[in-house]
């Protein structure tokens, strides 16, 4: 093919994919769900859809080999780049609640949670589910399944927060410091998990070298951005120094990928060597390199949908689906209502952070994808998890809005806000 037909079909190809993007945002609006899950649901079934309707053959000249793969180094790279911000935010967290609170919740949010992935791991063992098991070493198969069922969406759950007004409320400011926490921690676990794939010491020892590049990359980055000539830069041309962090953290993703890493843990660990202050100079410069990644998002639902799933709905297990989906709202729900009793909230606070905790969305995606690329999960599985991450997302609006109903005052018309209860 070639080089300027192949570009224009690369522009057509990423331009019906943003348009099917805009068709879920406003599918998700009328439905009252956030837009983001529109996106995901529209991108991840845009491919498996084209195919059953065109056929194979078909679908391959709509999206040949070439340009299939350009669009995969868009996403790919769409993805990086959202996550340096993700990872910025990370530790640059919201306004401080009580740290006693932060503290149980994130607990109650997280490790009941990993404990129903466990059971959950068990369940594909007990069934002899060949096809969600994998080949993957058991004790990494184990710790990427329960990181998948723990983790909490940040970006999404804070959409979800302002749109509905409660972002400065104590649920809103706890509920978002104990994902945070929570997330930080599941990077963590994921980082170990993708090195227990291995299996052997001498692959163990090839991950501990991918982490200490990662690592050295860091200090490079971070010891670079306290430097006076980088904060003058910042603050003068904030637009060059977007660039030279996005090529920097594209850089360091593409070399970890290259170790035998995921691109993921490149992006996160770029995130993170960036100073959390959010006043900083360079605050503009990553905010834009979060929104050009978030532009680019759409891209990443589509080559998912296309690599992963288009093969896995004959091997799903809906039984499995099920039981991630009931164990995920358990896990979620009840640790994290449990959590903020225990850190001293109201039983209306606690219900309210309960619901939030079982966000998913976005960054659900993320990790599924880092366990699929690492050949630690099948496409089965990630199916099941999907759904699990959509349905479990879709639902904390409604129930929401049905704990503000069952909270009002018939008599005064008041209602019991998202304000009650204080961080003690």
């Amino acid at each position: 093919m070639n080089l300027l037909p192949q570009l224009a079909h690369v522009a057509l190809a990423l331009t019906t994919v943003l348009l099917i993007a805009w068709a879920g945002r406003g599918v998700a609006r009328l439905l009252r769900q956030p837009a983001v899950i529109g996106e995901i649901v529209a991108g991840l079934l845009a491919g498996p859809v084209a195919l059953a309707l065109l056929g194979p053959a078909a679908f391959d000249t709509v999206l040949p080999g070439p340009v299939f793969d350009t669009l995969k180094l868009i996403a790919q790279a769409g993805l990086v780049l959202f996550l340096v911000g993700l990872a910025h935010k990370l530790q640059a967290g919201p306004g401080a609640p009580a740290r006693r609170s932060t503290v149980w919740v994130a607990a109650g949010a997280l490790i009941p949670p990993l404990l129903t992935g466990v059971l959950l791991a068990c369940l594909v063992l007990l069934t002899d589910d060949d096809a969600a098991r994998g080949s993957a070493p058991l004790p990494a198969f184990i710790l990427m399944v329960a990181v998948s069922m723990s983790i909490t969406a940040v970006p999404v759950m804070a959409r979800i927060l302002a749109d509905r007004g409660m972002n400065e409320s104590v649920v809103g400011r706890l509920a978002l410091a104990s994902s945070i926490v929570i997330d930080a921690v599941g990077w963590l676990l994921l980082t170990l998990a993708i090195s227990l794939r291995a299996g052997d010491l001498a692959g163990s020892l090839h991950s501990v070298r991918a982490l200490a590049v990662g690592a050295v990359c860091v200090l490079v980055i971070r010891y670079g951005l306290g430097t006076r000539t980088a904060r003058k830069a910042c603050e003068r041309r904030p637009r060059t120094m977007a660039a030279l962090l996005g090529a920097a953290a594209l850089g360091v993703a593409l070399a970890m990928e290259h170790l035998g890493m995921t691109a993921i843990l490149g992006a996160a660990l770029v995130g993170l060597a960036i100073p959390g202050d959010t006043k900083a100079p360079w605050a503009r410069a990553v905010d834009t390199i979060s929104r050009t990644g978030r532009a680019l998002a759409p891209a990443f639902f589509v080559v998912t949908g296309i690599t992963v799933l288009n093969g896995a709905f004959s091997q799903a297990s809906w039984t499995l689906t099920g039981a991630a989906v009931v164990l995920a709202c358990v896990g979620k729900g009840l640790g994290g209502y449990f959590g903020a009793r225990l850190g001293g909230q109201s039983p209306g606070t606690a219900r309210r952070i309960g619901v939030l905790m079982n966000t998913r969305g976005l960054t659900e995606l993320i990790v599924l994808q880092a366990g699929y690329s690492a050949g630690i999960l099948t496409a089965p599985l990630v199916l099941a998890l999907v759904v699990m991450a959509l349905t479990t997302t879709a639902m904390t609006g409604p129930l929401l809005g049905v704990l503000d109903r069952r909270e009002s005052h018939p008599a005064t018309g008041k209602v019991a806000v998202a304000t009650e209860g204080s961080a003690r």
